[in-house]
């Protein structure tokens, strides 16, 4: 009886070959085309500009994928530890976390407590800022830690979190 998956049978040498040539360029185009984990940190004011870049995320042509939790509770506030928790998973799970930097972001407690978080994994750390220039003011983590600032730009964006995870050895969240 037996069975069996029939391990090339009635192909010859060339055409297993070219068989063989095949699957390794489809299985490098697979690689190339996967998408980096990344968390995003953010103030609740910036909400809707973080929308749009979570827009441009979900373009075909990205290789971005955002993994986040909006925080709307105080930083001291009696579900802060369980909220902690949370994030902390969700930046386990990343490779690199983007912090979306404007003039309100210095201030908050939430965003420079994520940045320390993912630093302290071993994650990389992307800022990005709209217009052209950053703002005045960034959170303490970000200037102590020498943080990559880059404009909101497709490219210069996906160029940085690139080099993030390549620093990390990694394009994806390790398990």
């Amino acid at each position: 009886m037996g069975g069996g998956g029939g391990g090339g049978r009635g192909l010859t040498p060339d055409e297993l070959k070219a068989l063989e040539q095949r699957v390794k360029k489809s299985l490098t185009a697979i690689g190339t085309t996967k998408k980096c984990n990344v968390f995003i940190s953010f103030v609740e004011e910036d909400l809707d500009e973080v929308n749009l870049l979570r827009g441009q995320a979900k373009n075909e042509d990205s290789n971005l994928e955002f993994n986040d939790w909006s925080v709307h509770e105080p930083f001291d506030s009696e579900k802060a530890e369980y909220i902690r928790r949370g994030i902390r998973e969700r930046i386990r799970q990343c490779s690199v976390t983007v912090v979306y930097v404007s003039d309100s972001t210095a201030d908050s407690k939430w965003v420079d407590w994520e940045i320390h978080e993912s630093i302290s994994m071993g994650k990389g750390v992307v800022a990005m800022h709209k217009g052209s220039i950053p703002p005045s003011r960034l959170p303490k983590s970000i200037t102590d830690n020498k943080v990559t600032v880059v404009p909101w730009n497709q490219h210069e964006i996906s160029k940085a979190i690139s080099r993030e995870a390549e620093k990390r050895g990694r394009s994806h969240p390790s398990p």
